[in-house]
């Protein structure tokens, strides 16, 4: 049977659709830096923004459906053929799957003029091929287990479809975009509860260390079911004392449950220890977010949002995206000083944001921050973009 390398051989010039992180990734950075360059261009008065979407939906659409549905895109066409033995999706199937995905952005962030309708399915029409291709997959592999998987990635498809008909009806986002958001974060409790201490215990393992990541058990599951209830709550609503407690206890559990990881062992390897920062702004944002309903004055709730996307969802997205392209390149794995530069422009982009709420005037915070962003994705694409393009 042939393999993805020898079609690559074969097809060298088609290498950019043998697997499904190349071009996802690609975009997904390529969007990243260039809706956040057109986003602080209107917050300095002088860019409009394109489209039909108020400012901030504009904005939330286009990181949280446009960018973070690549990156999941991207990574379950990657993961799927490891978990189920199978080849990847390849050539003009990952083509037209990934041109849904360029037709959503333009659709949604330009002035088309087309009706809702056709804005909306045309811009979900990625989220259902991708269920569609990816429950294919592990059907005819015989991994169910990962099922749970896509239920997640459909909540979000859904949270999408619920955006595009809030928007239809009120002009404005609002439950769905607590709904996308909180889909994405449980993903990361789901997945990212297992591959950050399975990369680290292989990490330490070689290292001959006594402690390692605790294994998957109980205390795990206790926690992500909290998690969900805690988001389910702040979902509906929002600004309900109980919801905020909830998440408050969701918060510490969290805190628990990283630390039975055992990051602190991993801080000399910046690839393995990239994934506890990025997983710790996960319980960071359930308590932020839980102090700002609870105490409204004590944490801003613009700050408790951005610990969980920009450093929740997007150091993390990171985190995953230069390891897996590493290892998919035929790569050593290895954070080289340019990808220990894009972890350190993020870090840097997401503290700024965090705390441009306590300044007195977090203008320059914001900008900052935005410039950061924009950094880092384009340190990705240089020192990525060149990799996809060639045959592993």
């Amino acid at each position: 049977m042939a393999t993805d390398t020898d079609r690559a051989a074969t097809f060298p010039r088609l290498a950019f659709f043998n697997q499904g992180f190349r071009p996802f990734f690609l975009g997904a950075a390529l969007w990243a830096a260039a809706s956040m360059l057109v986003w602080i261009g209107f917050l300095a008065g002088g860019f409009p923004l394109p489209g039909n979407l108020g400012a901030v939906d504009w904005h939330v659409h286009g990181l949280l459906f446009g960018y973070t549905g690549a990156v999941i895109g991207g990574f379950l066409l990657t993961a799927i053929p490891n978990w189920t033995g199978r080849l990847p999706l390849s050539g003009w199937r990952l083509a037209v799957l990934f041109a849904t995905w360029v037709a959503g952005r333009l659709v949604v962030s330009l002035p088309w003029g087309l009706p809702p309708v056709v804005v909306a399915t045309i811009d979900l029409s990625f989220p259902l091929l991708l269920i569609a291709a990816a429950a294919r997959e592990l059907i005819a592999g015989n991994n169910r287990r990962n099922l749970r998987v896509l239920i997640l990635v459909a909540l979000f498809g859904a949270s999408n479809a619920l955006f595009h008909w809030e928007i239809w009806l009120n002009g404005a986002a609002d439950l769905s975009i607590r709904l996308g958001l909180s889909s994405v974060l449980l993903l990361i409790q789901l997945v990212g509860g297992r591959v950050v201490p399975s990369f680290t215990r292989n990490w330490l393992a070689k290292r001959n260390a006594i402690r390692v990541p605790a294994p998957f058990g109980h205390f795990d599951m206790a926690t992500i079911a909290v998690s969900a209830g805690a988001l389910l709550l702040w979902t509906i609503i929002p600004d309900a004392f109980w919801s905020g407690a909830i998440l408050v206890i969701a918060g510490l559990l969290n805190c628990i449950r990283i630390g039975r990881w055992a990051g602190g062992r991993t801080l000399g390897d910046p690839l393995v220890a990239i994934l506890h920062l990025a997983f710790a702004f996960l319980p960071l944002g359930f308590l932020a977010m839980g102090m700002s309903t609870i105490v409204p004055d004590s944490v801003p709730a613009n700050a408790a949002v951005h610990a969980w996307t920009a450093g929740a969802i997007g150091l993390m997205t990171m985190a995953i995206m230069t390891r897996a392209s590493l290892g998919h390149t035929g790569q050593p794995l290895k954070a080289d000083r340019t990808i220990t530069a894009i972890y350190l422009l993020l870090f840097t982009s997401i503290v700024f944001r965090i705390l441009s709420p306590y300044a007195d005037d977090g203008t320059l915070l914001l900008h900052g921050a935005a410039a950061c962003w924009i950094g880092g994705f384009v340190l990705f694409i240089a020192r990525f973009s060149r990799a996809f393009f060639r045959a592993s």
